[in-house]
């Protein structure tokens, strides 16, 4: 019966990491479609002639992890450092504490408080950061994940869903700068590269 029940939770595991796979995958297709769609892209259109896609790094589920979430209260709104003019509104959400190689890290993530007021943006939060690869194989500002607010303390961070901000490929935008605090002191081999 344990024999059964080892074997039950190995294909379970297989199972959630193809199906996660191949929901990483169609995200990464549909973002490609967006920045050569000529309707959706945030490239001038002489930009657009020349870019072939974006490149990624081969999915990778070593960084698929399970963060626990510390909320904060009363935090007060600030603006949000950008490559621009225009700043947004933010507040800082929460703390999210995760393992990676064995060695623990913290994110802030933060609410966009102008997005949270949109429909079906109520419960999305913003969450930048830099890595080793930053400036190297990655942007040199930082990529960025958007997730939900979990019902309870636990989150799946996909960093295979990490994309640059726009003004990595065109200018004109008013990105987001990444907090310091959202240094990881590793290499996060996942999600969009150059």
């Amino acid at each position: 019966m344990r024999k059964l029940l080892i074997f039950f939770l190995l294909c379970s595991n297989l199972t959630f990491s193809q199906h996660n796979e191949k929901e990483v995958l169609e995200y990464q297709k549909e973002l490609n479609e967006s920045y050569l769609n000529i309707e959706t892209t945030p490239l001038k259109e002489d930009e657009l002639k020349d870019f072939k896609g974006l490149n990624f790094y081969p999915y990778n589920e070593k960084f698929v992890v399970k963060a626990t979430l510390e909320r904060l209260k009363n935090q007060p709104v600030f603006k949000m450092p950008t490559s621009g003019k225009n700043q947004a509104n933010y507040k800082r959400y929460g703390i999210l504490h995760f393992t990676i190689n064995d060695q623990k890290f913290q994110l802030e993530v933060y609410q966009n408080i102008d997005l949270i007021k949109m429909k079906g943006y109520k419960k999305h939060l913003f969450l930048p950061f830099i890595d080793e690869t930053s400036g190297n194989e990655t942007y040199g500002a930082g990529r960025y994940l958007d997730i939900e607010i979990p019902k309870g303390k636990e989150i799946v961070l996909d960093f295979n869903k990490a994309y640059h901000p726009y003004c990595a490929y065109t200018i004109g935008y008013s990105c987001p700068i990444t907090p310091d605090v959202n240094f990881l002191k590793t290499e996060i081999l996942a999600g969009v590269k150059f």
